[in-house]
């Protein structure tokens, strides 16, 4: 089809550049042109636009090919690029072309010499619309995919949309998934291609835990985008002059004002740092553990040996660990203990208790 109009149009061409040859040639040799029927024949000018018109057909057929592939190639090669990079480059080019169209009647009074300075002003002003607008795709990207512009009139219910923007950990970690399918998760699920590339490398290692773990990773996301009711952006993205991940998702969230939701403790802590808003997966586990008090008897079962001398480990039915000081000696066994004190931090709660048996004893 492409070529079918290419070849049309480089006839037409050719028969209007066959008919001016013809008028031209009757007014410098019209003893030439008599040949043809004299200046100013019809017939004669019929005859010049067809041979006009074949032979740039002729070429065409000979070089279209090429020029075709060339053009695939290059529609290919846009095609390929992410929206908001194309967005990017087209919103600064046409920026940098208005800002050399405000500036070319100042070259004016230049005469020749301020139209060809006009041309050179075009090409600078353009590329560099062009390069700050590649350079700034994220947030520009962010500019029209959140609604920053205008947020003033956004109504109440927008304002409370928020973006929570997924790392590797929790994505992996897989709690994810039910706390999205019960509600307690609301806006956008923002999951960065960046954070994609790294759980595919895991999914792709040569160790069997980490590959397991990374196609865990995976089944979790699918299961976010075609189980759940809830809004999934891949962020396409990307800060090139930022190495580590985790940067990359602080970047990010500043960018897109929203949460990063991690139960990575590092995380959590730079996060903290660089006042970014953070969602601990392990601190909502930790608020809805049974809440235990300093004074309560429980039931547990003392399976193994503690770090410190005379120690025994019991866990709860939610896997919070609990030191039983003096409890080696009744391992294997159900018992009751008392509960000295609890210690609850972003990594876990720990309780520690003694045997009531020796409460009673004393």
């Amino acid at each position: 089809m492409l070529k079918k109009v290419i070849l049309t149009f480089l006839g037409l061409c050719g028969a209007w550049a066959g008919y001016v040859i013809y008028d031209l040639l009757g007014q410098s040799f019209p003893e030439w042109i008599t040949l043809f029927g004299g200046s100013g024949s019809v017939s004669g000018g019929l005859v010049f636009a067809a041979l006009g018109a074949i032979l740039f057909m002729l070429i065409g057929s000979i070089s279209a090919e090429p020029f075709i592939s060339k053009i695939q190639s290059f529609v290919s090669s846009f095609s390929t690029m992410p929206m908001n990079e194309l967005t990017a480059g087209a919103t600064g080019l046409t920026g940098g072309l208005l800002m050399a169209l405000l500036l070319y009647p100042s070259l004016a009074w230049l005469g020749t010499a301020g139209q060809l300075l006009g041309v050179g002003v075009t090409l600078i002003c353009g590329y560099m619309g062009l390069r700050i607008a590649m350079e700034k795709r994220s947030e520009l990207a962010t500019l029209w995919t959140s609604g920053r512009w205008g947020r003033e009139e956004l109504s109440d219910e927008r304002k409370l949309e928020e973006h929570k923007i997924l790392d590797t950990s929790v994505i992996i970690d897989g709690r994810i998934a039910d706390i999205c399918k019960t509600g307690f998760i609301e806006g956008t699920i923002v999951i960065p291609e960046f954070v994609l590339e790294e759980l595919q490398h895991i999914a792709d290692s040569s160790d069997l835990l980490k590959r397991n773990r990374g196609r865990r990773g995976l089944d979790i996301l699918n299961k976010i985008q075609k189980e759940l009711e809830i809004k999934v952006w891949i962020y396409e993205g990307d800060f090139e002059d930022i190495t580590e991940v985790d940067s990359k998702l602080v970047k990010l969230a500043k960018v897109l004002q929203g949460k990063v939701v991690t139960n990575d403790f590092n995380l959590n802590k730079v996060c903290e740092l660089q006042g970014v808003s953070v969602l601990n997966i392990n601190d909502l586990a930790n608020a809805v553990k049974p809440v235990v008090l300093p004074g309560e008897e429980i039931m547990v079962q003392v399976i193994k040996d503690g770090k410190e001398h005379g120690q025994g480990v019991a866990y709860l039915d939610d896997g919070t660990m609990i030191v039983v000081e003096g409890g080696r000696d009744y391992i294997g066994t159900l018992m009751e203990v008392l509960v000295t004190s609890v210690l609850q931090t972003s990594a876990g709660r720990m309780i520690f208790a003694k045997p009531k048996l020796l409460e009673k004893a004393q």
